[in-house]
Order: C-alpha cells, then sequence, then structure tokens
C-alpha cells in the first residue's frame, strides 16, 4: 500500500499546482507522504501540504504538530485543518483547540488555519473566541448533497469552502438521475463527465478536492478545466436534477434516513 501511496503522490507532482493532503488523524498517511515529497524532487516552495489534527486530543497540539512535521519532513504545512468537529465534548474545546491552531500559524509552523466538516452550530462556537477566522471549511459538497446554508455561512464570515466527494454522483452516488445529464454534457462541450463534475463545483464558487491515480488523468483536468465554462443553463440543470437525489458519500451514506453528523 505505502509504494501505491507513493506512486500516486509522485504522479501528483507532476502537475502545475502541486498539492498534497496528509491527516494524521484519519489516513496514517504522513511518513508515506513525506518520503514522496523527498523523493520527488519538487522545490518545497512549488508544494501546498495539508496536514490535519483532532478537534480534542490527550496531547498538546503542538506535541502532535511537531510529530507530523517530522514524519512529513518539513519545517512547516501550508495548511492545518481541525479535522472534524463531532469529538468535541462542549464549545470550548472547539475555542481551545482553535487558539492553539492560532498560536502555531503565529509560530511559523502552519502557513493557514482552517477546518473540515463543520457545521455552522460549530463554526458559531469556534467564531465566538477566535482572533483568526479560518481560512477553510472542507465539507462533502456535491449535487446530491447540496448545503447551500452552510455554504452562505461560510461566505459571511469569510471562510472558503473547498468541497471534497465532487465526483460522488458519478461513482458511490450511481445509479442517480444525473446518469444521462453528465454524459450528454460531456459530449456536448467534448470533455469528460469528470471534468463537468469538477467544473460545475467551480461554478458554485467551490474548491473542489478530488484524488487520481492516473497520470494522463490529472493533465487532462489540469489541461481541461480551467478553460471550460459551463453555460448558466446547463448549471441549474445539474442543480436541479441533483436535487432529485439526496445521498452522501462519506459518512452516514442516506442522509434522508438518518441525519447527518459533521
Amino acid at each position: 500500500m505505502a509504494l501505491k501511496v507513493n506512486d500516486a503522490k509522485k504522479k501528483r507532482k507532476e502537475r502545475n499546482r502541486k498539492e498534497t493532503d496528509g491527516p494524521r488523524t484519519a489516513y496514517q498517511n504522513e511518513e508515506e507522504l513525506g518520503a514522496a515529497i523527498r523523493a520527488s524532487g519538487v522545490p518545497r516552495d512549488a508544494l501546498f501540504v495539508t496536514t490535519k489534527t483532532l478537534v480534542h486530543d490527550d496531547e498538546p497540539l503542538a506535541v502532535t504538530l511537531d510529530r507530523s512535521l517530522a514524519k512529513l519532513g518539513l519545517d512547516y504545512v501550508d495548511l492545518y485543518l481541525i479535522h472534524n468537529p463531532r469529538f468535541a465534548r462542549t464549545p470550548a474545546d472547539h475555542q481551545t483547540r482553535w487558539a492553539e491552531l492560532e498560536a502555531a500559524q503565529a509560530a511559523g509552523k502552519v502557513r493557514s488555519i482552517g477546518v473540515s466538516n463543520y457545521l455552522q452550530e460549530h463554526l458559531e462556537a469556534l467564531l465566538a473566541t477566535a482572533k483568526v477566522v479560518p481560512a477553510v471549511n472542507q465539507i462533502e459538497h456535491h449535487p446530491y448533497f447540496q448545503r447551500p446554508d452552510l455554504v452562505a455561512f461560510s461566505r459571511q464570515h469569510g471562510i472558503t469552502v473547498t468541497a471534497y466527494g465532487p465526483l460522488v454522483p458519478l461513482t458511490k452516488g450511481a445509479p442517480g438521475p444525473l446518469d444521462a445529464v453528465y454524459p450528454a454534457l460531456a459530449a456536448k462541450y467534448g470533455v469528460t463527465t469528470t471534468e463537468i463534475a469538477l467544473r460545475w463545483t467551480i461554478q458554485q464558487g467551490l474548491v473542489p478536492i478530488t484524488t487520481s491515480t492516473n497520470a494522463d488523468r490529472l493533465k487532462s483536468i489540469a489541461a481541461t478545466v480551467p478553460g471550460l465554462v459551463l453555460s448558466d443553463e446547463d448549471v441549474a440543470e445539474i442543480t436541479t436534477v441533483g436535487k432529485k437525489k439526496e445521498f452522501r458519500g462519506y459518512g452516514n451514506r442516506r442522509v434522508a434516513d438518518v441525519p447527518a453528523k459533521a
């Protein structure tokens, strides 16, 4: 598995924008990521490295961050996120942990700080005492799991929303009402269904996050998606048809049956 991870990471280094994500709390891949970074030969300033921490931990954040940096072989990370709010026991846990992230940023060990999977109630608790507004809120978002209220609240407070799972309707969410829409639009624009799905996310004003081990696919996306613009009508069609199915690709799959937790 480590070899597969490293191979994928090396291929991703070939893109113009070289972004890596290695949260210690969930994927346990910081050592593999660090090895891939060193083997790539890519200058540090050409990389954008993200990792994550727990909202509540028995160890101080300074200790866990130093451990992460050692595994990555880096002096700093570009983005440091609280991975998930669900393990917070009280609102004070969000505030205490966020203060630790602010201190890490002030110390120069992280460039930007943010959160992942935070709902409005979690953001409100954090913002009540925050000195630094989160740079990003990384959430699952796609046509089958649209979250306009959370996106609007984040934007209202200057928080960029990054969307993971933008390809869920093409993968975990299939079959579904968009099965015919994506291929039709791909044929219309002369691109792939993946590129249509990513572009829809971008035209929602969100930053899509996805992965691939296929170097050719990555190059195609990098070459095509930035210049691709869907018409307002086509964006609206994906949005409207997507609302016919409610599906969460990560965590609770059928959000209509089981309330989704952050």
